[in-house]
């Protein structure tokens, strides 16, 4: 975790808690965290996500990994410790996405556990879902539609993570989605059950 280094800050709460949003929004913010290898299917299945929930009357946003490095963490490369700022910074942000009762999707590939479980430990119990968007290395080169695979293989992109970096899978995801086997509306639709299922939205 980073280091605190400022000094003599109180945190200020405002007047609205998280209940009355929860009462005015009519549904339960939480952190739907999306981790899995390069071409997985993370953003693809987190766009249609949002659309269907924003369609439905919820309130979602997006945090996708790209989009942040543009921005928020464009100073971060992706050794080790950059991807672990990386998420660090991200965890953050999703946080205070989540204490708004806003239904927050990451789409990060964060392919170490110690990362993902330190983001889950800054929220409360039930607001981070971890889902795995599991899919074969073999079938993600396939579909490469950023040709980024090929450029690792080649050598042009260092520390690639399933090539020459590792991915840590999930020990115990909310939800695991096999994303070689099921279709992006048939990911989406499981992840819009399991909301229903725990009250986070009704539909």
């Amino acid at each position: 975790m980073a280091e605190q280094k400022s000094t003599n800050i109180t945190w200020h709460h405002g007047k609205i808690t998280k209940e009355d949003r929860i009462r005015l929004m009519r549904q339960k913010g939480v952190t739907i965290w999306l981790t899995g290898l390069s071409g997985a299917g993370k953003s693809t299945i987190a766009v249609e996500l949002e659309h269907a929930l924003v369609e439905n009357g919820h309130q979602a946003y997006i945090l996708d990994g790209d989009n942040i490095r543009h921005g928020l963490n464009k100073n971060l490369g992706f050794s080790p410790e950059d991807r672990a700022e990386n998420i660090r910074r991200i965890g953050e942000v999703a946080k205070l996405f989540t204490d708004a009762n806003i239904i927050t999707i990451t789409a990060f590939i964060s392919p170490y556990r110690k990362d993902r479980e330190e983001a889950r430990a800054l929220q409360k119990e039930g607001e981070f879902i971890e889902v795995y968007v599991k899919c074969p290395v073999e079938v993600c080169e396939e579909r490469d539609v950023k040709g980024l695979y090929k450029k690792a293989r080649a050598g042009e992109i260092k520390e690639f993570t399933g090539i020459s970096a590792p991915y840590e899978e999930p020990l115990d995801p909310e939800i695991t989605i096999d994303t070689s086997r099921l279709s992006v509306e048939e990911s989406t639709r499981t992840i819009i059950g399991y909301l229903e299922e725990k009250g986070y939205v009704k539909f």
